[in-house]
């Protein structure tokens, strides 16, 4: 196998079979997120709600991570991630019901706004596993050397398949509904879980099974905190999703602020997703390991001005090159976190760090969802906007200054033990 092959581990039929599985739950996984938030902001017409749905499901995503963590390490894979799937579509199913003219006409709107809110709590909870799970089963499909571009096609199908459940998403509300559009949710979620079965059983790599989780919770978590590279990396993002979370009020501004209904939220939504997900296949291509820390630094500060133009923005289209560049320099740095993780993280502990990483990284997307709306009704929404685009722009700045180990982060040698 040659060594730059940018097809390395797309010759491997199960990672082909699990990349297909991927896309389908995280298109549905996208897809619902629009779709409920769409919802909520119609039955209440207050951004604050956007944030609480971003509260509802950082509180178990946050507080199960380590704890899913260990029972990953501890576990078989691919059974695991079946039943995480099959829990989802009971959520999947739930929202579809709700949203049934029978339950609309018969239940008060808090009823329903908070069984909502119950069932995004759910999610978050079986959220906590999903990752840990990806990130161990990735490791157990391909072999060592294929790691980074299996972290590339996987992150790649990651950001096709949300940059086409959130259009797709804007379309269907606009064709099918809400109540429709979460029918095709659900099957989505089914055909995902279809595939799964279509993966071998995978081995347990831990040696440790049984050990005190206490025991295991501290192992994971002091590796992460000793380990300069992982720490830096999942930081800096976690700081920079926190505050630049405009995602979380696009409803807001295509419903008041450009009034571009469902189709032209669709594009807002998607608009990230696109920029991220071409700049990942541009990586598989052009790897970006030398100079990685520089690179991460620029691309996060590329964010925030991305961030700041947008909440200024009043037309629709610059709104979406703006949101656009935002996902260019957030692949960047996604590529490069992801790089860090797999290069650096032992087999027996890919569980517990990749839950460290979702509780920096995922959980603040959620966070920020919460800061954003609370700020937004305190502040007004475009200020909101500007003032996270802001936060960002300071901390990289302060970490470029604060930290020059940081600055010369080269991944360069890790490539070359590797392969």
């Amino acid at each position: 196998m040659s060594k730059n092959d940018p097809y390395a581990a797309l010759r491997f039929k199960e990672f082909n079979l699990f990349l297909l599985m991927r896309f389908f739950l995280v298109f549905a996984w996208s897809m619902q997120f629009v779709v409920i938030e769409w919802q909520v902001y119609a039955l209440t017409k207050d951004p604050l709600s956007l944030g609480i749905i971003g509260l509802m499901e950082i509180i178990p995503a946050f507080t199960m991570a380590l704890f899913a963590g260990h029972i990953v390490d501890q576990s078989e894979k691919r059974n695991l991630l079946a039943i995480c799937i099959g829990a989802f579509s009971v959520i999947s199913f739930g929202l579809f019901w709700l949203t049934t003219k029978e339950i609309s006409e018969t239940w008060s709107t808090n009823v329903i706004l908070y069984s909502i809110y119950a069932l995004v709590f759910f999610g978050g909870f079986l959220r906590s596993f999903f990752g840990p799970i990806i990130f161990s089963l990735i490791a157990l499909i391909v072999p060592k050397k294929t790691y980074p571009n299996a972290a590339t096609w996987s992150s790649s199908t990651w950001q096709m398949s949300r940059v086409l459940g959130v259009a797709f998403a804007g379309f269907a509300i606009s064709w099918l509904g809400v109540h429709w559009s979460l029918c095709v949710i659900f099957i989505l979620v089914i055909t995902s879980l279809l595939l799964v079965f279509k993966i071998s059983k995978k081995p347990i790599l831990n040696t440790k099974i049984g050990e005190p989780i206490l025991q295991s919770l501290k192992e994971g978590v002091n590796y992460v905190f000793k380990t300069k590279a992982i720490l830096g990396a999942l930081t800096l993002d976690m700081v920079s999703v926190l505050f630049g979370g405009a995602v979380a009020l696009l409803a807001v501004f295509a419903q008041d602020i450009l009034k571009v209904g469902p189709r032209g939220f669709g594009i807002l939504v998607a608009a990230p997703s696109v920029g991220a997900f071409l700049t990942m296949l541009v990586t598989a291509y052009i790897p970006i390991s030398k100079n990685a820390g520089v690179k991460l630094l620029v691309a996060i500060f590329g964010f925030g001005i991305c961030i700041i133009v947008f909440g200024l923005s009043t037309s629709f289209w610059i709104s979406v090159v703006a949101l656009f560049f935002s996902g260019v320099t957030d692949g960047v740095s996604m590529v490069i976190r992801q790089t860090i993780l797999q290069l650096k993280t032992p087999d027996s502990m890919r569980g517990r760090v990749s839950s460290v990483n979702s509780m920096f990284v995922g959980s603040s997307n959620e966070l920020g969802a919460f800061e954003s709306g609370v700020t937004a009704k305190l502040m007004g929404t475009a200020t909101a906007v500007v003032f996270g685009g802001t936060m960002t722009l300071i901390t990289v700045i302060t970490t470029a200054l604060v930290s020059p180990t940081f600055r010369k982060l080269d991944l360069t040698k890790d490539f070359e033990t590797n392969d």
